[in-house]
Formats: C-alpha cells, sequence, structure tokens
C-alpha cells in the first residue's frame, strides 16, 4: 500500500536535501524513511533499492545543474560562455556537495538516453565548445578536459585542499583563462605543426 503523501517527487527532492546535510555517500532508504516519520517498507512502493534512489537523485541534481548552466551561458559566446558555464558548475558544486557528487556517478546508458537533461548537458556543453570551432573528436576531448577541470578543482575546494593564501577564486579564474586559451589554440585531430 503507498503511503498517502509520498511520491518519487517528493523522496528525490528529500533525498538531495539530504544528500546536501549528510553527504551523498551517507544517503540511505534508511535515513530517508526517518526523516519522513515512516518504516524503510514505505518507501519500496516508489523506489525499488538504494541504487535506484541514488540514480533518480543524479538525474534530479543533473537537470538542476544544467539549468543553472543554461540561465548563465545564454546569449554568451566564446570567453564569456565559458567563465559563466565554470562559474555555474562551480557554484552548484559548492552550494549543493551532496547533490553535486550524485551527479558524478555512472548512470546506465539507457537512462542517458531517455533523459531529456542529460541530453540537454550534451547540447549545451558542446555548444559552447563549438563557439571555439571544434568538432569531433576534438569536442570529446575537451569536454573531458573542462569536466576533469571543474570536477577536480570544486572536489578539492570543497575538502578544504587549497592551502596556500592566494585566494581560490583568482585561481579559479586563471584556471578558466587557461582553458580559454587551450581551447582557442586547440591541437585539432589530423592537423600537423609543420
Amino acid at each position: 500500500m503507498v503511503r498517502a503523501g509520498l511520491t518519487v517527487e517528493r523522496l528525490v527532492e528529500a533525498a538531495a536535501e539530504l544528500a546536501d546535510e549528510a553527504g551523498f555517500d551517507n544517503l540511505s532508504v534508511s535515513a530517508l524513511a526517518r526523516r519522513f516519520g515512516v518504516k524503510d517498507a514505505s518507501l519500496y512502493s516508489h523506489v525499488r533499492n538504494l541504487q535506484d534512489l541514488r540514480t533518480r537523485l543524479a538525474l534530479y541534481a543533473g537537470g538542476e545543474l544544467i539549468d543553472r548552466i543554461a540561465a548563465a551561458v545564454a546569449g554568451r559566446a566564446g570567453k564569456e560562455a565559458l567563465a559563466a558555464f565554470a562559474g555555474a558548475y562551480r557554484d552548484y558544486a559548492l552550494e549543493h556537495p551532496g547533490r553535486y557528487a550524485a551527479t558524478q556517478i555512472r548512470i546506465d546508458q539507457a537512462l542517458i538516453a531517455d533523459s531529456a537533461a542529460l541530453r540537454r548537458t550534451a547540447e549545451i556543453t558542446y555548444g559552447v565548445l563549438r563557439g571555439y570551432g571544434l568538432g569531433e573528436p576534438d569536442l570529446t576531448d575537451a569536454v573531458r578536459l573542462l569536466r576533469s577541470t571543474f570536477h577536480g578543482y570544486c572536489v578539492l575546494e570543497s575538502a578544504g585542499g587549497f592551502g596556500a593564501d592566494r585566494d581560490v577564486r583568482a585561481s579559479w579564474d586563471k584556471a578558466v583563462d587557461a582553458l580559454h586559451l587551450a581551447l582557442t589554440h586547440w591541437p585539432r585531430e589530423g592537423k600537423s605543426d609543420d
């Protein structure tokens, strides 16, 4: 029997809040059930198991993240779009650490294909990079560079991993400047330096 008031949407929103408060790794069906004052079994009418809950949270958070990025890059191109993209990414990761961690889990390829938010993520990211004149396979390489740079920086920053006196935001801005230079002077596949 489905408990009145419990919906998949409410569970995922509560899971997002819980992940931000306690950490994504500490998200559990039991902790979520306690938040609603119900037994674990009450949630299984809505989610199959913990992996299902985490996947739903990943898709939810991915949608939030790309909505923020899309709003930031709208009407911008080149370095301005890259900086807006980077800023929205970093802000989300720092403001919502549990949700951000959820966006990093591996998701079944069939679910990715069915997710409008994840398709939109690819469209917006590739759109920003096409502004640098990139095509495949360089687009994929550039996406990997951006993701690894943004992710690594955000994880280190949120863990307090930058101990030098230099302002962390100033270093972030320099990193974005360096990415812009790398994208502007991208070593295109099949082109010789001769």
